[in-house]
């Protein structure tokens, strides 16, 4: 019989099957295709791992549990892996902070080697050559483990991008051909992986710089100058006091610590009630509330104030500590407001900014301004005090800049 056209022993290449080319091992084959037909619409390494966990063992590959781990570009996250296993094949997913590159968990791990450039290594853990240089090893061997191997996946540059470990309980370990047949799926795991971690990069990265709904936006095609759409939304502005004035007189890391402190206490509770983060304007905070439609309105402005609220909280602890140092206290100004903003990319050809702008921003901005010249914490414009109640109390007509006529402002209520 002929052979199809560049298939065949003669090429090196697996022989074809109905017309198709097939991997020796059905397994290996099996697994193959998923990763060729589904394995890059995988929404992260967890559905990634799993998928190919059920495709392999589905057809008779004695895998007893696998586990995928990659760096990540986050700046509290140094890690993630996710672990699939034959007796729990629900996923397990683990994050590390940075200091697990410098922990003796990791330095004593096989992935340190494979990191550090090493392709494979591999243990079986029965016999007179048995070798638990790693304690991974110890573990598996507890569990029936009879052979460990872990695999470094590279970039398409040759950099490493992750590492892949398998293993299992089969008598004698695995197979010849099953170990080189799986080892014929790196190439195109190293591709989906990749494919994979830079889109989550980048919506990691979007989200970081921009705020979750933001880099949702962009990532969804928001991208061209002058795009953008008006939303209702509570605005939460915030600024600290006397910064030029510290930043002058202070060392430089002196400044970066307070500024991260303050930023800290101050974007957790907004972020924790589902507002916005929008940028950082030098000492400035600038967040929104949006609002879904008129009858959402109150509750956001109240959610807002609950948020502002925390913050302030979060300030006196941070003023706590920095008087047990025997360090100045730093006081900081709120301004709330509500109404309707564009929201969207503004700036030149080449740079810009994902933001809101309009007339309600500027108000926030004057109404925070206000606070240290009133000695208050926190004001708010009318618009946004009145669904709050007596949760705010009006302090009087003020003149702004840029308005025609004075606006009432609220504060909290005196204790």
């Amino acid at each position: 019989m002929n052979q199809p056209f560049g298939t065949g022993p003669a090429l090196g290449l697996p022989p074809a099957v109905d017309g198709e080319l097939r991997l020796e091992n059905a397994a290996i084959d099996r697994a193959f295709r998923w990763l060729l037909r589904d394995g890059r619409v995988q929404p992260t390494g967890h559905e990634l791992l799993r998928g190919l966990g059920v495709e392999l063992t589905a057809a008779g590959f004695p895998l007893m549990r696998a586990l995928l781990a990659k760096p990540t570009l986050h700046p509290q996250i140094a890690s993630i892996a996710y672990r699939w296993s034959r007796a729990a094949p629900q996923v397990e997913a683990f994050t590390r902070e940075h200091d697990i590159w410098q922990s003796d968990q990791y330095l004593r791990s096989p992935m340190a080697l494979i990191y550090a450039g090493e392709p494979m290594i591999r243990r079986r853990l029965f016999g007179p050559g048995l070798r638990l240089d790693f304690p991974i090893l110890e573990d598996l061997l507890t569990e029936g483990g009879t052979d460990y191997a872990i695999f470094g996946l590279r970039r398409a540059d040759g950099r490493p991008l992750a590492a892949l470990s398998i293993a299992t309980d089969a008598p004698g370990g695995f197979t010849d051909e099953q170990f080189n047949g799986f080892q014929s799926l790196l190439p195109l795991l190293s591709l989906i992986v990749e494919a994979i971690e830079t889109r989550l990069m980048a919506r990691s990265l979007l989200e970081i710089y921009l705020g979750a709904d933001a880099g949702r936006r962009v990532m969804g095609g928001l991208i061209r100058r002058g795009d953008s759409v008006t939303i209702a939304a509570a605005i939460w502005q915030c600024d600290l006091r006397d910064f030029t004035a510290m930043s002058n007189q202070l060392p430089r890391d002196e400044v970066l610590a307070i500024l991260n402190d303050y930023f800290d206490a101050v974007t957790r509770p907004v972020l924790a009630h589902g507002g916005e983060i929008l940028k950082f304007i030098g000492d400035a905070v600038l967040a929104i509330f949006p609002m879904k439609d008129d009858l959402d309105r109150d509750s956001k402005c109240i959610t807002a104030l609950e948020a502002a609220e925390e913050a302030l909280e979060a300030m006196r602890d941070v003023n706590e500590l920095r008087a047990s140092a025997g360090k100045a206290p730093i006081s900081i100004g709120i301004g709330l407001h509500a109404g309707s903003v564009s929201y969207g990319n503004i700036g030149s050809q080449t740079r810009l900014d994902f933001t809101v702008i309009g007339p309600a921003v500027n108000l926030a901005a004057r109404i925070t301004g206000l606070c240290r010249p009133l000695n208050q914490p926190l004001l708010a414009s009318k618009m946004f005090a009145s669904p709050c109640g007596s949760k705010l109390v009006p302090l009087g007509h003020y003149p702004m800049h840029g308005f025609d006529s004075p606006q009432e402002v609220y504060g909290l209520p005196e204790a």
